[in-house]
């Protein structure tokens, strides 16, 4: 709860956040990070979420999804397993707003 909270804090500020969020697995991370989201795209931003692994990418794909299912969210993945066609299209949406996370 204190790291949402110090998050919070950080995105209320006007500045852009310096602030890495670390734990073991099961410790509310990918919260942390889907509230944030949560409050950038209220504000009109886009948000990257950056995962190590291709594995973690597609887990953090469907989280947010579920998470966000019923709200005008769009989510699109990026991986080394992304065809090519796709990752040209991801980044066209991307330049005009068409993807939020």
């Amino acid at each position: 709860m204190q790291a949402i909270s110090d998050v919070v804090k950080d995105l209320s500020n006007g500045n852009p956040m310096d602030r890495l969020i670390c734990g073991d697995v099961g410790f509310g991370k990918t919260e942390v990070a889907i509230r944030a989201s949560f409050i950038m795209l209220t504000e009109n931003k886009q948000v990257v979420v950056a995962a190590p692994t291709t594995l973690l990418a597609k887990q953090h794909t469907e989280i947010f999804g579920k998470r966000f299912d019923g709200y005008p969210i769009k989510i699109k993945m990026l991986s080394r397993l992304t065809k090519p066609a796709e990752i040209e299209q991801i980044k066209d949406d991307l330049s005009i707003g068409d993807v939020n996370i």
